[in-house]
């Protein structure tokens, strides 16, 4: 969508024909808006402090930072700071987007969309089950199409395309490729193709 700023937009997929004449399924990206809007708070005590970025850093999992979540709710409050009483700077609304962990603070967590935009998330609307963009760094390329093949490697058939800024969930990793599943539809995509997980990461099911 031409002029929408990045930190109020986000990219949500949705099944539509991109190539009527193809032999095979495509997926194309859809837009949402993400508004600076209220929704149901964050079920979790909000600390005290009242900085945008918390003084000293309190336990939070223990897991590897940064790391790839997706988002659990499709109404999810990102904040300007680790707490219900910060103010919402804006709102995502569509469930199973990627999102980037970089930080965490109690049962709060930075992250950051496949935009660049960051903002702090409770944890309880995040989800471990990964899922990825596809090349969104391709949107509005003219003819722009990636494919999704049958097997992982260049020569094998392709079953579907899909346009950058479609959203898949991750069946498995090798490093190299990764197997996605598009609205029922499985295959594999280069992983150097997809926002939502790492190079020469490798990701079980």
């Amino acid at each position: 969508m031409e002029g929408l700023h990045l930190r109020y937009a986000l990219l949500a997929a949705v099944v539509a024909a991109i190539a009527p004449s193809a032999a095979f399924p495509a997926f194309a990206q859809d837009e949402s808006v993400a508004a600076p809007d209220t929704a149901p708070e964050e079920p979790a005590a909000a600390p005290s402090e009242t900085a945008a970025t918390p003084a000293a850093p309190r336990r939070g999992s223990g897991l590897p930072l940064p790391r790839f979540v997706s988002l659990k709710s499709g109404r999810v409050n990102s904040r300007v700071g680790p707490g219900v009483n910060y103010a919402v700077d804006w709102m995502y609304l569509k469930s199973g987007m990627p999102m980037e962990i970089i930080q965490e603070y109690d049962n709060w967590r930075r992250v950051r969309d496949p935009d660049g935009a960051e903002g702090w998330v409770n944890q309880s609307l995040l989800s471990g089950r990964r899922t990825a963009i596809v090349a969104p760094w391709q949107r509005g390329k003219p003819d722009a199409v990636i494919t999704v093949m049958d097997q992982p490697n260049k020569e094998a058939s392709v079953v579907a395309r899909v346009e950058p800024g479609v959203i898949g969930t991750i069946k498995t990793c090798n490093g190299s490729w990764c197997e996605m599943t598009f609205a029922g539809r499985e295959g594999w995509i280069s992983q150097a193709l997809l926002w939502g997980a790492y190079p020469g990461e490798t990701v079980k099911d």
